[in-house]
């Protein structure tokens, strides 16, 4: 028994144009023609055409699909296990995009209103609202909180790349203070912590002295904000404390 063009088109759900080229390039030729030289497919020919579109559903391009088939020095095990890790890679690759996705959405909700695309570009593996909801249950009925969100929603990509360009500058000038060894309390550190609370003040709410001090102690107190530190430059978290009080002290507050 044979079948046209159109009945294996069914079968298979692919499409008759397709099956042309599967002819034209020799991957798949009909196994019988009728008396007007139309194309009648075999048993065979369906069994190789199932093989054929079980290949190219793990990504296969064409010429591998061919030379799997028919070049007896191909083996098909080792393809199978290439063609995996590809497909894992994958699969770790769409997990990312779809969590840049949940991120995004979360972010639009808090303000930043980013692509995820655009999140990428700006923050890299970084998430700025990783711990959102807790910010908000800590914090969100204070007016600093308030402002953030505000700005927030205002900020360009243009805006958040100059803002991440501003904290990576600052974070290699305090690491090379800490590493050169300069004291909390010299002018150095504490002219960099009167630069850290402007930045604060600037691109999220206006930040007194008073808690600027606050946030010297949360940033030596919670793991999190002292493993970003440290992170920068090992023993930089308790320095910068250090250099945030000490500045408060010479602006009297």
């Amino acid at each position: 028994m044979s079948y046209s063009v159109g009945q294996v088109a069914g079968f298979a759900g692919v499409t008759v144009r397709t099956l042309h080229h599967y002819d034209g390039i020799g991957l798949l030729v009909p196994g019988e023609r009728s008396h007007a030289g139309h194309r009648r497919y075999t048993d065979a020919d369906l069994d190789r055409l199932q093989r054929i579109l079980f290949y190219r559903e793990l990504g296969f391009p064409l010429e591998e699909v061919a030379a799997l088939l028919d070049d007896p020095a191909v083996d098909p095990r080792a393809q199978l296990r290439r063609r995996h890790e590809v497909l894992i890679a994958g699969i770790e690759r769409l997990q990312k995009m779809a969590a840049a996705v949940e991120h995004a959405m979360e972010a639009r909700r808090m303000g930043i209103n980013l692509t995820p695309e655009e999140r990428f570009e700006v923050f890299g593996d970084h998430d700025p609202e990783r711990y959102a909801e807790e910010t908000e249950r800590r914090w969100g009925g204070t007016e600093a909180y308030a402002e953030s969100r505000r700005r927030a929603a205002r900020y360009s990509k243009d805006d958040w790349q100059r803002m991440r360009a501003e904290s990576d500058a600052w974070n290699a000038r305090y690491a090379d203070v800490v590493s050169a060894g300069g004291p909390p309390t010299g002018e150095a550190a504490m002219d960099l912590a009167e630069e850290h609370r402007r930045h604060i003040s600037r691109w999220f709410y206006e930040c007194p002295y008073g808690m600027h001090r606050c946030l010297a102690g949360m940033y030596v107190a919670d793991e999190r904000f002292k493993a970003y530190y440290d992170a920068i430059r090992p023993g930089l978290a308790e320095h910068l404390k250090g250099a945030i009080l000490a500045n408060a002290d010479r602006h009297g507050s």
